[in-house]
């Protein structure tokens, strides 16, 4: 993929140099006619030509058009025809970027490279992958570095929460960013993403050093997140033991804890609920018991369900119960 693109290229600047090598050519030999019409001995003078002949409105516009007039329209006809060439020829942006090389090697002939860099408030981000983010490169000068634009490659960054770029005469460039703080880790279809309090996706993977974070599952969960997880932080007896939340159907969550019980919280009331969890745990050891399920949804009850093997248990123990109870009425 990375060799087609490189062929693209080559080919692309390939014709741009034949463009221009076709102008050259083009300019050489008219200048050489020019030369051989200056060395060739005067004409003998013509005879007259009446004016509405041929002959006679070219001797007039010959009489009365200013010297080398041709020469400058054929130069001109040239320059036209390159420039048709380049932009047909789809090498604008290298033409664009070869004149911005170009008069940033004289501005740092003159004195103004980049000979110092400053920059404050990254974390994240390593100093040279601020400098490649905001277009700053080793042929790039002062004078005409654009701080705005600078700026504005910067903010666009998802890490960058905002920028501030200083020039400062003959060659120092101060940057001053200040980096958004992952916060969760969010899952959505299948995939995981690392995001920013807002939602912001940071990074469309997760590196192991983020593996610490909250997780929060689901569409919408990623703006959602930054409140539900703070109203869980208010109970600890339930966020001690969470090991994701997600939301369902954008309405309401359920929490998934280590042990691998899933806690369905209703849509309203959630605070409650929460605390009616912390204290059913802390008093009958609720997240310790063999279920999988507490259901939370409706306000007047709330649901368990046990596991397979709670429930086999159960089953039995009432079948024992009715059998020695018939035994005894017998």
């Amino acid at each position: 993929m990375h060799g087609g693109g490189r062929l693209a290229r080559s080919s692309r600047l390939s014709g741009f140099q034949s463009d221009l090598k076709a102008v050259a050519v083009a300019i050489v030999a008219l200048l050489r006619h020019r030369w051989a019409r200056r060395r060739r001995p005067e004409p003998r003078p013509a005879r007259l030509v009446r004016p509405e002949q041929p002959g006679g409105l070219i001797a007039t516009l010959e009489k009365y058009t200013p010297r080398r007039i041709g020469v400058v329209a054929t130069v001109l006809i040239l320059m036209g025809s390159a420039g048709l060439g380049i932009v047909k020829g789809g090498h604008v942006d290298e033409f664009v970027q070869g004149l911005d090389d170009a008069r940033n090697a004289i501005a740092n002939i003159a004195g103004f490279r980049i000979q110092q860099v400053a920059i404050s408030g990254r974390k994240q981000l390593t100093q040279d992958e601020v400098l490649a983010i905001g277009g700053v490169t080793g042929r790039s000068s002062l004078l005409f570095l654009d701080a705005a634009a600078v700026r504005d490659k910067l903010k666009a960054n998802p890490w960058i929460a905002d920028a501030t770029v200083l020039k400062f005469y003959p060659g120092e460039l101060q940057i001053d960013i200040v980096e958004r703080t992952a916060f969760a880790r969010w899952q959505l279809d299948g995939r995981t993403a690392v995001i920013a309090d807002d939602g912001a996706v940071l990074e469309p993977y997760v590196a192991r050093r983020f593996m610490s974070l909250p997780l929060v599952v689901g569409k919408g969960a990623g703006t959602r997140a930054k409140d539900f997880l703070a109203l869980l932080a208010r109970y600890p007896q339930v966020q001690a033991q969470t090991r994701a939340v997600a939301l369902v159907g954008e309405r309401r969550w359920n929490v998934w804890l280590s042990s691998g019980l899933v806690i369905r919280l209703p849509e309203q009331d959630v605070g409650n609920s929460l605390a009616t969890l912390s204290r059913l745990d802390q008093e009958d050891k609720l997240f310790s018991r063999d279920i999988t399920t507490v259901d939370m949804r409706l306000p007047d009850r709330l649901t368990v369900r046990l596991s397979d093997d709670a429930a086999k248990a159960r089953e039995e123990l009432f079948k024992d119960k009715k059998s020695k109870k018939k035994a005894g009425d017998a």
